[in-house]
């Protein structure tokens, strides 16, 4: 039998389902904790998502279990929630426009945490007030590392590119991916190309350091940190910050400081759970804030 419970918020009626249900099982971690955790953490992630057409994993009988990619908001959504109707060039089920919810507020990211929607995912754009698609605000290098590299190889070249971007006047915020790698975002607002912008510093340090490799074959990887530029175009998304991984524990893609990424030696440093996390904003605020919202 599913259990239910009515809550408000902020005005608006939910009904939740299975907040006993166990979505991490190794962590002991359940859908009443993930949705706690989104309910905490929305002040800093809340900004991330606003404006940004939401893609999300749902993990309806936990990590361990079946998933799923939904960015069509499910035929049960709410009236109130904001949502975009936008072009969906290449659509893997045919479609050629797709209604993306717009996570604005508390009351949709309750909603969707739920529906074990575990991890959020957005492109580097939002849309207008009219739901059209806006240029890009922000660039991102999403740092893979293939084994035996590890997040401690990506600390060190998104510190090289946290060097050449410099060159060029702009300043980027480093964040964990929750899972084994990094992406490093870079607040833009000009009329040039970022995936080709992004691809010629990829490239540029692949010809300076061995260890780094802007092609995306897995054959040329092992051993080196891929810089994977193409997250850029406009049909990808990356995740969120602040949003939950679904992995064994309910690890959390982090925001670090610079002093962070300087100082990693090993990869457990910069593993962070949802109660992890939690404690960081409450005692350092959103680390993103001031450069990517």
């Amino acid at each position: 039998m599913t259990r239910k419970v009515r809550v408000q918020v902020e005005g608006r009626e939910l009904v939740l389902t299975n907040l006993g249900k166990t979505l991490y099982p190794d962590a002991g971690f359940t859908k009443a904790e993930v949705i706690d955790y989104y309910t905490r953490i929305a002040p800093a992630l809340l900004p991330h998502l606003r404006g940004r057409p939401l893609t999300v994993k749902r993990y309806p009988d936990g990590v361990d279990g079946q998933f799923f990619f939904e960015k069509n908001v499910p035929g049960h959504t709410p009236d109130w929630v904001r949502t975009a109707t936008l072009p969906a060039p290449g659509s893997s089920k045919g479609r050629e426009k797709i209604e993306f919810a717009i996570v604005d507020d508390l009351a949709t990211l309750v909603y969707y945490a739920n529906l074990a929607a575990l991890e959020l995912h957005v492109p580097m754009w939002r849309v207008s007030e009219e739901g059209d698609p806006l240029p890009p605000d922000t660039l991102v290098f999403d740092l893979d590392p293939g084994a035996p590299a590890t997040i401690v190889e990506c600390c060190e070249v998104a510190l090289l590119l946290r060097e050449v971007l410099k060159e060029d006047g702009r300043e980027g915020s480093p964040k964990t991916s929750g899972s084994k790698g990094m992406q490093l975002y870079v607040p833009w607002n000009g009329d040039e190309d970022t995936n080709a912008y992004a691809r010629e510093l990829a490239r540029r340090l692949e010809r300076e350091h061995t260890f780094v490799t802007s092609v995306m074959a897995r054959r040329e990887r092992p051993g080196k940190v891929f810089i994977d530029w193409s997250q850029n175009n406009p049909a990808k998304t990356t995740v969120a910050p602040y949003s939950l991984r679904a992995g064994s524990v309910p690890t959390v893609s982090t925001p670090l400081s610079w002093a962070e990424v300087d100082a990693c030696t090993d990869p457990g440093q910069l593993v962070y759970t949802a109660r992890d996390v939690l404690d960081r904003v409450e005692r350092h605020g959103d680390l993103f804030r001031a450069s990517t919202t």
